[in-house]
């Protein structure tokens, strides 16, 4: 059988008196079972069981052990096609909709204050006003709440290239730990909201900087899709305006011929 597809084992359980693996697919959260199937097991099934593999993390936190970069690493030339923290992305005839970027190198916000330009939404009564500031506690971290960690995933704005996105990565991770924070279970996994689909329907800027309320008035407009919906590129999107394929990449049927793309 040939292999053409990989996935990974979370967990096995038994259902009706048949065994299987519990397995999280790639293909969205839409797919199976908010991403994840079962497969039997104890049959080989899709190889799952003779063509597998794994790693065991090494614990380099406890004691703290940190890696230093060496000369040799530094000056490998292998490094020399890559462009870390280099110059904004060229503008486009688009941005002139969004204020011009701080000069301030790394800056990725265009203005130094959060603003919302159709106007602050308030559909409830917010915690602070409700509640006395004194009784709350003088410690509190979501990542280790009794043993729960609520905070979503960390990324790297930077990655695969320079993107200025940080206003679309600081909401969106902050709108996805209050999600985490009202499901409380996390199950199946935590929520993680989608940066790239921000940066290519404008939702506040661009990769050459933006602005926070932007985010905001586009999830309370439109709602934001979790992260297996677009792939994190760090790009401006171009030669087009956001459509349905810009918010949520999937594919749809019939399969193209042998032989076509599709």
């Amino acid at each position: 059988m040939e292999v053409v597809h990989d996935v990974s084992i979370v967990g096995y359980g038994v259902e009706n008196g048949v065994k299987y693996w519990t397995v999280r697919n790639s293909w969205g959260t839409h797919y199976g079972e908010s991403g994840f199937v079962r497969v039997v097991r104890g049959k080989n099934n899709i190889n799952i069981e003779s063509d597998c593999a794994w790693a065991v993390p090494e614990d380099t936190w406890s004691e703290k052990r940190r890696h230093r970069t060496t000369d040799e690493e530094k000056n490998d030339p292998r490094n020399k096609k890559y462009q870390v923290n280099g110059p904004y992305p060229e503008k486009s005839e688009d941005d002139t909709k969004f204020l011009e970027p701080s000069p301030r190198r790394g800056t990725c916000m265009r203005d130094e204050k959060v603003t919302f330009s159709l106007g602050e939404v308030r559909t409830k009564t917010m915690s602070w006003d409700e509640i006395d500031a004194s009784t709350l506690p003088k410690n509190w971290d979501w990542r280790n709440i009794n043993g729960t960690n609520f905070v979503s995933a960390t990324k790297n704005q930077h990655i695969p290239t320079y993107c200025g996105s940080c206003w679309a990565h600081g909401t969106t991770s902050a709108l996805a730990d209050r999600f985490n924070v009202l499901l409380k279970d996390l199950n199946p996994t935590p929520v993680d909201l989608n940066a790239q689909v921000m940066v290519n329907c404008r939702a506040g800027g661009t990769c050459n900087g933006g602005n926070p309320g932007g985010v905001y008035q586009y999830a309370y407009k439109n709602g934001i899709p979790d992260s297996s919906c677009q792939q994190y590129v760090a790009k401006n999107l171009e030669s087009r305006t956001c459509s349905a394929i810009d918010i949520c990449k999937d594919c749809e049927g019939p399969p193209p011929a042998e032989g076509e793309t599709g």
